[in-house]
């Protein structure tokens, strides 16, 4: 289903909009990307938590994008509109996201580039990376991928890709389901694609209690690149 016109509008004129830390071209680059009714300033924190120190001391830039679309509560912003039937909006938030990685690896290699999601902003990046969506890319060559809480979008098929990929959900998520990321791991092993889960006893969160096992993890797909 095509994006309405006032839509891709909207969605173009918001694309470049994001939150940074540590110096803007530098030897590595960790993209965060929000959840559903939140907003850049949600994980931007988190970045630095996960590092263990100030990025710039690391050579280290932290980007936090801000989905291109008001959340349809008033507060916080949205990739896609969940609660719009069969969600139209998603292939143009592909292919925006895609644009704005791309546009980033100009100053800072893909391949030396994280990412980071969170529920709907973990389904767009391991449905972007993958290039797995009905109007299919090539998968982006990432130095890795952490996704939490995250889920398979309906028509997403991954193909092959190097990027390695780290899964973590709650056992207890009651937004979205612990099932989903397990249909998450059974789909990307099975386009080979390197792939480990964390399930954890918790809910629709990052879970605190992971941030250095997901830090040794960034930290080792920078190594690789």
């Amino acid at each position: 289903m095509p994006t309405d016109p006032s839509t891709e509008a909207q969605l173009n004129e918001d694309d470049s909009t994001a939150l940074w830390a540590g110096p803007a071209q530098a030897e590595h680059r960790l993209v965060l990307l929000h959840g559903w009714g939140a907003d850049a300033d949600d994980l931007l924190d988190l970045g630095t938590e996960l590092l263990g120190a100030d990025p710039a001391s690391l050579n280290l830039s932290v980007v936090a994008l801000r989905a291109p679309l008001p959340h349809p509560g008033g507060l916080g912003r949205q990739w896609y509109d969940l609660q719009q039937p069969e969600w139209p909006q998603l292939p143009q938030a592909r292919r925006n996201l895609r644009r704005r990685l791309l546009a980033l690896g100009t100053t800072v290699p893909l391949e030396r580039t994280s990412l980071l999601g969170f529920s709907q902003g973990a389904a767009m990046a391991i449905d972007v990376a993958t290039g797995g969506g009905s109007d299919a890319c090539d998968p982006l060559a990432l130095a890795g991928l952490i996704a939490c809480s995250g889920y398979p979008h309906p028509d997403w098929q991954p193909r092959p890709a190097q990027t390695k990929i780290l899964l973590t959900h709650g056992e207890q998520d009651p937004v979205v389901p612990f099932a989903a990321s397990l249909a998450l791991e059974r789909s990307l092993g099975e386009a080979g694609i390197s792939v480990h889960r964390i399930a954890f006893p918790g809910g629709h969160c990052i879970d605190p209690d992971l941030i250095g096992t997901m830090g040794d993890f960034l930290f080792s797909g920078w190594r690789r690149g």
